[in-house]
């Protein structure tokens, strides 16, 4: 072994060089100073919890892409966050004296993940949000949507095509088809692939009624554009009022959108579940 060899990084770890750097602390310093702007209060979560906190209620691929490690203290497993989002979480649950009261955080720091995504080579990305607890109508939705457009602004990002779900949909069918735990992993992980043969032979293996099967088949095509709520309020018309209130919300998100962003390209897909283990709306 030379003795650069000794110097490697390990696949998806690199370093960021004077250059990069400047311009990132500049577009740290921006995003930042909007969200202050905005209302939203910094807060830093630290790199490591102990492993059942940092992920209670989150998704089986979030525990794969966590490391782990024995805290020599207690003899506890802890992990390295993967995502800061269900920190959050835990942040407001912790300061839960004025729920009366709105709750705007936002956060900025860097994550380590076990594997690098499809959309992303990096296993330590840099990850900036905002999140608004206390609110639970469409409102707060749409203001973290108009936050989150232009933060994407700053960093010179224009003509998007914004995508809209919301797992309550997906959340009340399967309570509606009365599916297991194991039922809903796998349910779950064919919508995510849109495994439509594969889908067919679990809805027909699951015991479930013809009205019922006929609904989750339906979900992988309800995608596109805004005229994907009309089809979805037809075919899921024998699904429980929750549903249809989601796409009510849907709807309302989508032309208070359009009404500050005229040129936004909006987008629907009904199978977009990610985070559904803490977030139960948009």
């Amino acid at each position: 072994m030379t003795h650069t060899d000794h110097w490697l990084l390990p696949e998806g770890i690199e370093d960021i060089l004077p250059e990069e750097t400047a311009t990132l602390e500049r577009l740290r310093s921006d995003v930042l100073q909007l969200f202050h702007c905005w209302g939203y209060r910094r807060v830093i979560p630290p790199m490591v919890e102990f492993l059942d906190s940092l992920l209670t209620g989150s998704a089986h691929d979030l525990e794969l892409e966590t490391f782990k490690i024995i805290d020599q203290l207690s003899g506890r497993l802890m992990g390295i966050r993967a995502d800061i989002t269900p920190q959050i979480a835990r942040i407001d649950a912790c300061m839960d004296t004025h729920k009366s009261q709105l709750s705007r955080f936002c956060y900025l720091g860097t994550t380590l993940r076990t594997r690098g995504s499809h959309l992303e080579r990096s296993r330590s990305p840099l990850q900036v949000g905002a999140e608004l607890y206390g609110f639970a109508g469409y409102q707060a939705d749409v203001e973290v949507i108009r936050l989150m457009m232009e933060t994407l602004a700053l960093s010179g990002l224009h003509h998007l095509q914004f995508e809209l779900g919301h797992v309550g949909i997906y959340q009340s069918l399967v309570r509606q088809a009365g599916l297991n735990t194991q039922q809903e992993v796998t349910l779950f992980e064919l919508l995510q692939r849109k495994a439509h043969a594969e889908l067919v032979d679990f809805v027909d293996q699951s015991g479930i009624n013809a009205a019922m099967q006929s609904m989750l088949l339906a979900l992988p095509e309800l995608c596109g554009d805004a005229s994907v709520l009309a089809t979805a309020r037809h075919v899921l018309k024998a699904a429980d009022e929750d549903v249809h209130e989601a796409l009510e919300t849907l709807d309302m998100i989508q032309k208070a959108l359009i009404i500050h962003f005229p040129l936004l390209d909006v987008h629907f897909d009904l199978t977009e579940l990610r985070g559904y283990h803490y977030k139960t709306g948009v």
